[in-house]
């Protein structure tokens, strides 16, 4: 029964209609879930999402169409090598959801179409499962602390008793001035302590740094269009 489950559809290299329309079902719904799968976790825009969806239908037919065709394979690979150097790298996660559709393209291309669900809905699983237990992780946690202090106020070592008191990490990580030098700008990359308050600490700094602008927020990743 397993063995019936999880053969192919496509018979002795041959392909039928009916077996074209049906593989090409498989990969629009499977690209349909992924794409879901990954908007679940992650802010998408719509030129990506429609990627997700279609990539394994596309991947699909290519494998139809080269059928063992050693010589239309070297031409495919380099093909999809082009695209890959014209794009914009991305992050790890689109680049992992990139490969996952065109897996599940190369599947429903050769007519596992069981292979394809099973596998999709796996890796899909086990992603939405890690993307729930991020907040574990120590980077979910990190703040970007931004100080701005007048030029007669030494900055360094001004903060470092408040900062050991509320955070477990304080990183000084740039300064730069502002209002023609008559200021500066700290920026500390941070990880409060268990049940430490973000408004006492800004409070505390406020009166340190003569109630200058203070802001603190999660760090905002320089995203590129795929």
């Amino acid at each position: 029964m397993t063995d019936t489950l999880f053969a192919s559809i496509i018979t002795a290299g041959s392909l039928t209609g009916s077996s074209f329309f049906i593989c090409t079902a498989c990969s629009l719904l499977i690209g349909l879930f992924i794409g879901w799968a990954y908007t679940r976790q992650n802010p998408c825009t719509r030129s990506f999402f429609m990627t997700l969806v279609l990539l394994p239908a596309i991947v699909q037919m290519v494998i139809m169409l080269v059928n063992g065709n050693i010589g239309a394979g070297v031409a495919v690979a380099g093909a999809f090598s082009l695209v890959r150097f014209r794009s914009a790298a991305g992050r790890g996660q689109e680049i992992t959801y990139i490969f996952l559709v065109m897996t599940a393209g190369l599947a429903t291309g050769m007519g596992y179409i069981t292979v394809a669900l099973a596998y999709s809905l796996l890796i899909a699983a086990v992603s939405m499962v890690l993307g729930a237990a991020c907040p574990v992780f120590t980077g979910s946690q990190e703040r970007l602390l931004k100080i701005t202090v007048p030029e007669t106020l030494d900055y360094e070592g001004a903060f470092d008793d408040l900062l050991g008191r509320y955070t477990k990490k304080a990183d000084l990580i740039e300064v730069r001035t502002a209002s023609m030098g008559s200021l500066y700008r700290l920026t500390y990359e941070i990880v409060l302590k268990p049940q430490m308050s973000t408004r006492a600490l800004m409070d505390e700094i406020r009166q340190r740094n003569g109630n200058l602008e203070i802001s603190c927020g999660r760090p905002v990743e320089n995203m590129q269009e795929l």
